[in-house]
């Protein structure tokens, strides 16, 4: 009894002291490691007398317990002081400035392909995408292009082979055709995109960004046409009235084709869609031609539909005042920063277009 009493008051003033944390672990070892104290009297207990074992047993187990508590309780202080100096030493004086923060912004071509999309979603529109690298079938043959038509000269679209059999897409149409070869009538789609042509000045750019839009179904008409560009229009520029004008044109893959003008006015220097005396040509358009829906294997005595092509950065002009096709493309944050968009303005009928 005298070597359990002894252990115990030896090991209890050891804990007692300033021990570091391997220190604690080590006395851990040494009172109930494989020879520590405490597990080689336990193994004594079977040379015990049975007088004297039960008490000797009950003895050993209290101070087991008491002594594992303790150490227990000392591996904990320690780490939770360890943790304290850590987090003293890491800690954030909130009285500092905070750093400065650059916030991005959304590009304006951005902002108006998802107003463009948000309007005729409305009108049961869905948006379709395709790839940038097109076959020459699906970007000309397919649409009713002539041989000899001169978009397909080389100094109009970039040729990425020298069969002239794949390019960069010049139009957005190739997303119509294959969603028709694709799928079967009805279709009420549009397809944003960017698009490839060999031009470059103030208002062109060899990359620049289309909508086109497609509905094809029983009894389409030209009317369904005017609506629905009336509707765009009025919304897009959030207008109640718009003045609009379509002039006669030619399109290989339209008949009959119109290019549709709108009327404007200078207040200010600045443009002012709706009303007014001038006009600004603005898309193109017209119904599908019979040779179009026959080459996606559509039965033109049974469906008709109209098409239409806008120009995405060139909306954006107009409606936000941007003089330079250009400056779209020249990664210039202070012009980002000026005409950009709050990530968090998504385009919505109901809450508005834009701010």
């Amino acid at each position: 009894m005298s070597d359990l009493k002894k252990i115990k008051e030896d090991f209890l003033l050891k804990l007692k002291s300033k021990l570091n944390l391997s220190e604690v672990n080590q006395v851990k070892l040494d009172l109930f490691g494989k020879d520590g104290l405490i597990t080689s009297q336990f193994k004594k207990i079977s040379s015990i007398t049975e007088s004297e074992r039960k008490k000797f047993a009950s003895d050993l187990n209290l101070i087991k317990d008491e002594l594992n508590d303790l150490i227990n309780s000392k591996i904990k202080d320690i780490e939770v002081e360890q943790i304290n100096k850590k987090l003293e030493k890491e800690k954030i004086d909130v009285t500092l400035p905070e750093r400065n923060f650059n916030r991005g912004k959304i590009h304006p071509v951005s902002q108006t392909i998802d107003e463009i999309s948000s309007i005729f979603s409305e009108i049961g529109f869905s948006v379709e995408e395709g790839p940038d690298v097109e076959n020459e079938y699906n970007n000309f043959t397919a649409l009713n292009t002539p041989d000899n038509h001169p978009a397909r000269d080389m100094h109009d679209t970039f040729y990425l082979d020298v069969n002239k059999e794949k390019l960069l897409r010049t139009h957005t149409s190739p997303v119509q055709i294959r969603t028709m070869l694709n799928s079967k009538p009805p279709f009420k789609i549009i397809a944003p995109g960017r698009t490839y042509r060999s031009d470059s000045d103030q208002t062109h750019s060899p990359m620049f960004h289309q909508v086109e839009g497609l509905h094809i179904d029983k009894n389409i008409n030209m009317g369904h046409l005017k609506g629905c560009l009336n509707y765009f229009i009025k919304e897009f520029f959030e207008v109640d009235k718009i003045k609009m004008r379509f002039r006669p044109s030619h399109f290989p893959f339209t008949e009959p084709s119109a290019e549709v003008d709108i009327g404007y006015e200078i207040k200010e220097g600045k443009i002012v869609i709706g009303e007014g005396d001038k006009w600004l040509e603005i898309l193109g358009c017209g119904m599908v031609h019979p040779n179009v829906l026959k080459n996606v294997k559509v039965d033109p005595k049974k469906y008709q539909g109209y098409a239409f092509g806008i120009g995405i950065d060139r909306l954006a002009m107009l409606k936000y005042g941007i003089n330079d096709l250009r400056s779209f493309f020249e990664c210039d944050y202070r012009w980002l920063n000026h005409y950009g968009f709050d990530p968090i303005d998504v385009p919505s009928n109901y809450r508005g277009l834009s701010r």
